[in-house]
């Protein structure tokens, strides 16, 4: 007979701790696939970052329908977990709880360091959450990215990409996090609304006053190139020609570009190597130098002169200041525009020079197409 009052806690700990004791969600590996069929599911392993959030709520609990649903209906179901210890948002609760910095300590030390923090109780904690909510994975078979099982299997499988001519390593631009010190991929940005200033600086060519409209005047001593749209009239005659960039006083070209925008700003735009996306671009395909003005933990290097070892934000107040002092700033207007900032931290992201392993796969789209097409 039912409580009058249910008691969630009291019932949920009873059944849980059933489940576990009758092994009612064990993958018996024995079972001949003749007497009763395998159901493997591939489970993407949840990132210890601390407790459980909705996310992970709302897409295990949909993977444990099917996984309950199969085994209604005869599967020998697999459905371990796995925990992903090799993340960032791990790194970032380490250090938040021990108040280090990843950087300071050396690899060894900080993944030893995790792994303490990890088998202490968090990871168990962790673990815990999901057996609250009633995942009914085989919790005697689990798996962690960082053990060294995955390891191996991760290294193996960079050695055979290496070896069919797939694996290579380069020079390129990379999305850098300078408060978490991290590279970032496009799936970990947000877009956020930021206050900015369009402060509109004076180049000189020839004497003669060029004005280029731009949010980020710390990135002037980086500047590579200038560039305005084919099409447009009013600087057709600059092209060739060179404009000195201000405060730094040293000469960048004056170049042809289709995706200069003619009705941003003053229509010509300075190319900072590299400020966003179009600066990778151009930096690329006119092959213009790489000239590093912030770090990897957000200040100005020896480049930007006078304005070496200030924060983005310092610089630029800074530069803006000098600019005007000189009469060489024309324009301050206030703007709100999208940033690309990272999701975890909210910081706006930069972009840095670095050796980075790619992997070549776009000559296979054609059978990968295919491929998609076979599967089930």
């Amino acid at each position: 007979m039912l409580d009058k009052i249910y008691d969630a806690e009291k019932v949920e700990s009873k059944w849980q701790k059933y489940w576990e004791e009758q092994d009612i969600y064990k993958f018996d590996p024995d079972t001949p696939n003749t007497k009763k069929s395998i159901y493997s599911i591939d489970t993407p392993p949840p990132t210890v970052s601390g407790n459980m959030h909705m996310g992970h709520a709302f897409a295990n609990s949909q993977q444990d329908f099917i996984a309950r649903y199969k085994r209604m209906k005869g599967f020998n179901v697999l459905q371990p977990l796995g925990t992903d210890d090799n993340g960032l948002p791990t790194q970032t609760l380490v250090q938040e709880l021990k108040k280090v910095k990843a950087r300071d300590m050396g690899r060894k030390a900080f993944r030893k360091l995790c792994l303490e923090v990890l088998e202490a109780g968090l990871k168990q904690s962790y673990i815990n959450d999901w057996k609250k909510l009633g995942i009914s994975c085989d919790y005697n078979v689990g798996y962690s990215t960082i053990d060294k099982h995955s390891q191996r299997i991760s290294q193996w499988s960079f050695i055979e990409l290496y070896k069919m001519g797939r694996a290579y390593r380069t020079e390129a631009a990379a999305m850098w996090c300078p408060k978490c010190e991290t590279a970032i991929s496009q799936v970990e940005l947000v877009d956020e609304k930021k206050n900015a200033f369009f402060n509109d600086v004076v180049f000189k060519i020839e004497n003669k006053d060029l004005i280029i409209a731009t949010t980020r005047p710390e990135l002037l001593p980086a500047c590579v190139a200038v560039f305005y749209h084919p099409d447009d009239k009013r600087y057709k005659g600059l092209k060739g020609k060179k404009a000195k960039v201000p405060l730094f006083d040293f000469d960048v070209p004056i170049l042809e570009d289709e995706r200069a925008e003619p009705d941003k700003g003053t229509g010509i735009v300075m190319c900072c190597t590299f400020g966003d996306q179009a600066d990778m671009e151009w930096q690329k395909e006119h092959k213009l130098p790489v000239k590093e003005a912030i770090t990897k933990d957000g200040k100005m290097t020896e480049l930007a002169k006078a304005y070496k070892g200030l924060s983005i934000a310092e610089a630029q107040k800074k530069i803006v200041m000098d600019l005007h002092a000189q009469g060489l700033l024309k324009g301050h207007k206030q703007i709100t525009h999208e940033v690309n900032c990272h999701e975890r931290c909210g910081t706006p992201i930069e972009f840095i020079q670095s050796k980075q392993w790619f992997i070549k796969y776009l000559d296979l789209r054609d059978d990968m197409l295919k491929w998609g097409a076979e599967l089930k």
